[in-house]
């Protein structure tokens, strides 16, 4: 799994036709528009968990969950700044 951060309206490449642009957000939510060739079927989640007629029809959909927090590893540093030490060197 590849992990990236992008601004809005920068794009993803994936191969020489397949291209996810991202239009932006808020806290919750991202708007993305995908640019695909036409034989590829493109469809979300839910849209499929909806349209799944049997509950082992469900199971087989590939869910993602976002990991409430991150690694240790992920994390930025926090750098404490000691506001008394920069007053007295003044």
């Amino acid at each position: 799994m590849l992990r990236m951060t992008v601004n809005t309206e920068e794009y993803i490449q994936i191969g020489d036709d397949i291209r996810i642009i991202f239009l932006g957000g808020s806290k919750n939510h991202t708007r993305v528009m995908l640019d695909v060739p036409k034989e590829l079927n493109v469809a979300r989640s839910r849209a499929m968990e909806n349209h799944a007629k049997t509950e082992k029809d469900r199971e087989k959909i590939a869910h993602y969950y976002a990991e409430p927090e991150l690694e240790k590893k992920y994390r930025k540093k926090k750098i404490a700044i000691n506001d008394g030490a920069k007053r007295a060197s003044k």
